[in-house]
């Protein structure tokens, strides 16, 4: 179909008015903003701009609320410091209780050393001694003194002296030998 050139026409005069009309009323919005312009002063870059004076209430409440404010960081600051005088006090003396833990292990393992080689000489010694003079000693200690030393010994010195016994107290320190282990933990 061919559209008519009248239907052309009444589209070119309805774009006319409405641009007319966007013009009119652009134009009248510019005619007081001029006006309105030339009435104030032009600021400059040169010219301080003037805001009114707050009122007197409202410049006291921010001074104090500053004032308080710069208190309170103040007493933070000062917190602050303290803690971090706390927290290096506190890793310096855990340096130390580090330190004197380790010398007290070091000092230990040479006392656990010292006891073992004492034991170890003592046991040679009862280990050297005649069965019978042996059974006699361990006759007279008290069977968990005894059950110790005679765990040590090698098999037959041990068994030598406690040939020469009481059966009782043979019995006694041979029920402390073998339970000794008895709670620790097995695979």
């Amino acid at each position: 179909m061919k559209k008519s050139p009248s239907g052309r026409g009444v589209l070119l005069i309805l774009t006319l008015f409405l641009s007319a009309s966007g013009a009119l009323r652009l134009g009248s919005g510019v005619g007081m903003a001029l006006a309105n312009a030339e009435a104030e002063p032009a600021l400059t870059a040169d010219a301080p701009t003037s805001c009114p004076t707050p009122p007197l209430a409202l410049v006291e409440a921010l001074n104090i609320r500053e004032s308080k404010v710069s208190a309170r960081e103040t007493v933070l600051n000062d917190r602050l410091a303290a803690l971090s005088l706390a927290e290096a006090a506190i890793t310096a003396r855990i340096e130390e209780m580090t330190a004197a833990e380790a010398e007290l292990k070091k000092t230990l393992q040479i006392a656990d050393g010292a006891a073992e080689a004492d034991l170890a000489r003592l046991t040679a010694v009862y280990e050297a001694m005649k069965p019978v003079d042996a059974a006699k000693l361990f006759g007279e200690m008290a069977p968990e003194f005894a059950a110790g030393f005679l765990g040590r010994m090698t098999p037959g010195a041990a068994a030598a002296a406690m040939a020469g016994m009481d059966p009782a107290k043979v019995y006694a320190i041979s029920v402390l030998i073998a339970g000794r282990n008895a709670m620790a933990p097995k695979n």
